[in-house]
């Protein structure tokens, strides 16, 4: 223990906060890390062709997962370096370990991800698998399950059946919950002509997919909305509206990306108008600029404030977290580490913050004294009761970390 942190927790102590308290509760966070990080979002099928449309990822930075070996092992080193004892990984829908000839997504079984289940099993990790309703020639014209042709949403709504399956497999096998997500990119370049028709085949393709029901202790079904994407700037058919209507019609989870909506949105105001009602939430951590570009999560005030609201409102069954972004264009270990690391520091901010003083200021309508707390509590040293949380997880510091990294580099991702 350093004399840093005897100080820091000093501190705290005497503005009423208990330090190894908000320790504790930040021990048992969960987090799931997002696979798609690893293979630039390209997934490993070896039948359907050139990718076509849904995500756009940048940058052509060495050592792309080329399958998912090789992309485990990616997740296994990074987990080193992430200081959580309850991660979870979430995969995308084509991040498959082998698929028969001729098979395609929609005839998805346990089978075809063998090697993350033992994977998962052997390091005692909750899996994850979301549908991926993207690159692939069936997604005609930008649309999917909102396609007017019942042939190609019935092939999508397989696919989603086919993950909700492999989830609980997933979920019976490790004894951990499975959150599985549904996202689907469609939605127009240009102003539609009929903007309901859509969303009416939208509906009828999750109250289908949404058919077979499963226990709540294998899997939790999550609707996940967007603001726009390249190409479909003018119409999203899920849009937020119909996401958040359809979730709390059907007892469903929430998705809210911090990417999806508009750059001067707070998506932290969001969290306590949902849970207060009664509402569950997926929270998938991104940071959008300007638009969907799913950047790395960055320490910053709007991240913060999400942490802080998250600390606030949740109870440990309502709010459940997975990183989502991807870039290309720096060291992809480094992208999760990073990230990851970033979320947790927010959640101590957030957990170490002496709340109550502002709240009562506010609630007796001293404003002046409201904005002065606030203002205090940026000054106080969460950063030694950081690195205190490092040390005693075993990891490295933020200053060191980028040197097992390098060294992983050198030794495996130049090499591929």
């Amino acid at each position: 223990m350093s004399k840093s942190f005897e100080l820091a927790r000093e501190i705290y102590g005497a503005v009423g906060v208990d330090v190894e308290a908000a320790l504790a509760r930040l021990q048992k966070s969960v987090l799931s890390l997002h696979a798609w990080q690893g293979d630039d979002v390209k997934g490993f099928e070896d039948t359907i062709g050139a990718l076509t449309g849904g995500c756009q990822v940048t940058g052509n930075y060495p050592g792309c997962a080329r399958n998912s070996e090789e992309l485990r092992k990616d997740l296994d080193f990074a987990m080193t370096l992430i200081p959580c004892r309850n991660l979870k990984v979430c995969l995308q829908g084509h991040e498959i370990d082998s698929m028969k000839p001729g098979q395609d997504r929609d005839s998805w079984t346990v089978e075809n991800f063998a090697g993350w289940m033992d994977w998962a099993v052997a390091n005692h990790i909750g899996m994850e698998i979301a549908p991926a309703f993207y690159s692939h020639p069936k997604l005609d014209h930008g649309l999917s399950l909102s396609h007017e042709s019942e042939d190609i949403r019935k092939f999508w709504i397989r696919h989603a059946q086919a993950c909700r399956r492999v989830s609980a497999e997933f979920a019976r096998r490790t004894g951990v919950t499975a959150v599985c997500n549904e996202w689907a990119p469609d939605g127009y370049k240009d102003s539609p002509a009929d903007r309901r028709a859509p969303r009416e085949r939208l509906q009828a393709s999750l109250d289908e997919i949404f058919s077979e029901k499963f226990a709540e202790t294998e899997v939790l079904d999550a609707v996940e909305s967007k603001l726009f994407g390249i190409g479909v700037e003018s119409y999203t058919v899920g849009s937020h509206d119909f996401y958040l209507s359809y979730a709390a019609r059907n007892n469903k989870l929430i998705c809210l990306d911090t990417g999806h909506f508009h750059p001067t949105e707070n998506i932290a105001d969001k969290i306590s108008a949902i849970t207060a009602q009664g509402g569950r939430i997926l929270l998938h951590v991104s940071r959008g600029v300007r638009w969907d570009s799913d950047h790395v999560i960055l320490l910053d005030d709007p991240l913060m404030d999400l942490a802080r609201e998250c600390v606030r409102n949740g109870n440990g069954k309502n709010i459940f977290y997975t990183l989502d972004y991807f870039d290309a264009s720096i060291n992809r270990v480094a992208a999760w580490v990073i990230g990851a690391r970033n979320w947790f520091k927010a959640t101590l901010i957030a957990l170490l913050e002496p709340s109550k003083t502002m709240c009562e200021a506010e609630a007796c309508g001293d404003f002046t004294l409201r904005m002065a707390e606030k203002e205090a509590v940026k000054s106080l040293p969460w950063g030694a009761v950081w690195n205190e949380w490092l040390e005693r997880n075993g990891m490295p510091s933020d200053a060191e970390v980028i040197v097992p990294i390098r060294e992983y580099e050198k030794a495996v991702l130049l090499n591929r």
